[in-house]
């Protein structure tokens, strides 16, 4: 029955792929949200970018927990392991960390704390940085080595300028 509801999740390794994009869409929207409130003065905006950080701090949770059990079975070659897989995923807990540290700040001082603001939206700017850092790693060993299903030979060999030499 999944087959014919969600056709394109049978091809998947494992389930990590489905859910990982709603933490980067909740986190880097409570930045945007949490700057236009800054810079607009509105507590309603602030209060969405609360929201929507809590809800990133849950759905990360839920990706690094995916992501940590799917990784020992990930179909990539040695070189992509380590090269890719291990800074993807330890940028990603980090970013879980820091989400939910920023979460329980702003949860003690809420919306939005008033005291060391700035110190609060460079975090957020941090977070989103690293973020889009840890999601290009794991764009990488989608896109450029197939880490998400079987649609190519495998294994592909990690190469630096980005170019996949294809296995035997």
């Amino acid at each position: 029955m999944l087959e014919r509801l969600l056709p394109g999740v049978s091809h998947l390794q494992n389930i990590h792929p489905v859910g990982v994009h709603f933490p980067i869409g909740f986190l880097l929207g409570a930045t945007v949200f949490y700057f236009l409130a800054w810079i607009a003065r509105r507590d309603s905006l602030a209060w969405a970018a609360f929201w929507m950080l809590a809800a990133g701090v849950v759905t990360s949770a839920i990706s690094i927990a995916t992501g940590l059990y799917a990784a020992p079975g990930v179909m990539l070659a040695p070189s992509v392991k380590e090269n890719l897989l291990v800074f993807h995923k330890w940028i990603m807990i980090g970013i879980g960390v820091l989400a939910t540290a920023m979460l329980v700040w702003a949860l003690i001082a809420r919306p939005m704390p008033a005291r060391a603001r700035y110190l609060f939206l460079l975090g957020l700017l941090l977070m989103a940085a690293a973020l889009t850092r840890g999601a290009d790693y794991g764009a990488q060993m989608v896109y450029d080595y197939n880490a998400g299903g079987g649609a190519c030979q495998q294994p592909i060999e990690y190469t630096p300028n980005g170019s996949p030499i294809l296995g035997p």
